[in-house]
Order: C-alpha cells, then structure tokens, then sequence
C-alpha cells in the first residue's frame, strides 16, 4: 500500500480498497474480493458439552464422558466449551423479573457457563485439562503442542453489548453461538455439540414422544422450517451458512458410551447440519 498526502500537505493517508469508502455500503461488500479464510486449526475438534443435558446431571453424566474424552487425548487435538443449564435459567428469571437489560442477562448467564468450564476443567486435569480464557485463545498452538486440553465457557463475549431481541430480553446469542463463532474463527472441521438427544428432531421429542429424528439437514432448509423447537440455538444457523470455514456441525448424545469417540472419528452417529 502506498501514502497519499493531501493537497495542503499537512496529513497522510493509507491507499487502500477502503479508502473513503462506506463500511455499510452494500454494494461494497458485493463487488468487494477477499482472500479465502485461513484455516488456523482444521484439525482441531472442537466439543460443548452441554449445560442442562450435561453438566446439571452431575455424577450421573459428566464422568463417563471426561474419561472418553480424555482417553482420546492422544489421538485427537480438542478444544471443549461448556454452556450454563438450568442455573443460567434460573438467574435470567430473576433478573428480567427485577427489569434488567439484555446486557446484563447475557453477563449473568457467563458467569454460569465459566462455572461449568472451571468444574470441567478440573475433571479433566488428569487428562491435561486447563481452564482458559477468551483472551487465551491466541495461547492455543501452546496449549496443543503440550498435549493440554483447553476448556473455555461458551457465552460469547457480548456481555453488557448483548443484542437485544425482537421479542423479549433473553440473549439469543448464547453458549452454542459462541462454540460455533469459536469454530468459525478457528476454521476447525469438526465440531460436535455433546448433549443428551440423538440430534435433531421435527419438534421436542422429550415432550412430544411421535417427534421425527432428522439424521442430517442444511442450514438453510432448517431455516425456512421454523420449527417451533431446535436442538441449538437458532442463530447458529445463519453463522454456519454465512461461514466460510464451517461445512457442517454434528448433534449427538454423549450419554451413550463410544459416540464421543465415534464423532471424534468423524463418524455419522447424531444429526449433520451443514452448510449449503
């Protein structure tokens, strides 16, 4: 890029593509070209284990899954985020009873799913398990090459920023939207959501038992379903089409032993949603 100084001689400028142009423009952004993504860790898994299917059950879930995951320690490089569960819904009732902002419910629920992270963390330390932080994502290539098996919260970091909205002041931008935007910026191929349901299903199959299982669906087709429940949360959908990286995520159940070890594998053992 070359200096541009102006007429009066007293300032420099950058020339650039972007130079004087409207960031909001949208025919920019058409006639814009860019060069493809990089992929910094395609080879990286990333994992949610879920709050309320996962973490809430406790005893009752979390060991057998920490050991299939630290048992393919050696064989795989993943990177694991956690959402919040029924305390996360316990504390957005009361504070949008008590009439606090969308920012403030999105940064009561982080608190949550950093429990969770912490609590997974610690199970897994026999494994290499650590905690981190969003800001230690650039530590990673550290992280992997010492054999080390990160765990973060999955709450995107909007916090008091949350976007609001149209109906409500629940965040929509939660724990699974932030593995996904974690898959994204990491250009990983595989990423596998850990909860307590095969995969997908036409409707709530915990409350509607004549709910269809949908082995696999593109995000786009998803989309004009609007359903009116999802196994993740709806956002997801317009970042994995949007994405550049991202071709598909799998949904499977970690409470059945193996299909951890399965999908790490790349097998089809859940619900394939993917990029179309």
């Amino acid at each position: 890029m070359s200096l541009i100084r102006e007429k009066d001689g007293k300032r420099l400028h950058v020339k650039s593509r972007l130079m004087g142009e409207s960031l909001v423009s949208k025919s920019l952004a058409d006639g814009m070209e860019v060069t493809p993504q990089v992929r910094l860790f395609p080879d990286v898994c990333i994992m949610k284990i879920g709050g309320q299917s996962i973490c809430d059950r406790g005893a009752k879930a979390l060991p057998p899954i920490i050991q299939e995951i630290g048992e393919n320690r050696g064989k795989h490089k993943m990177l694991i985020t956690t959402g919040g569960g029924t305390r996360s819904r316990h504390i957005y009732t009361i504070a949008l009873e008590l009439g606090m902002p969308t920012g403030v419910v999105a940064r009561f629920g982080s608190t949550i799913s950093k429990q969770n992270a912490l609590m997974v963390a610690i199970l897994l330390s026999p494994w290499g398990g650590i905690k981190i932080s969003h800001d230690d994502i650039s530590k990673l290539p550290t992280y992997f090459a010492e054999g080390i098996i990160p765990v973060t919260h999955g709450m995107p970091p909007y916090d008091f920023f949350a976007i609001r909205p149209a109906k409500g002041r629940i965040p929509v931008h939660r724990t699974d939207v932030g593995m996904v935007l974690l898959a994204d910026l990491l250009g990983s191929k595989n990423i596998i959501f850990i909860k307590d349901e095969k995969g997908l299903y036409s409707d709530d199959p915990k409350k509607n038992p004549k709910a269809k299982f949908i082995p696999e669906i593109g995000a786009s087709d998803l989309m004009k379903k609007d359903l009116d429940d999802l196994v993740i949360e709806r956002p997801c959908l317009e970042i994995i089409q949007n994405s550049e990286v991202i071709e598909r995520v799998q949904i499977i159940n970690g409470l059945e032993p193996g299909n951890i070890t399965r999908a790490l594998n790349g097998e089809h053992v859940g619900t394939f949603i993917y990029k179309q």
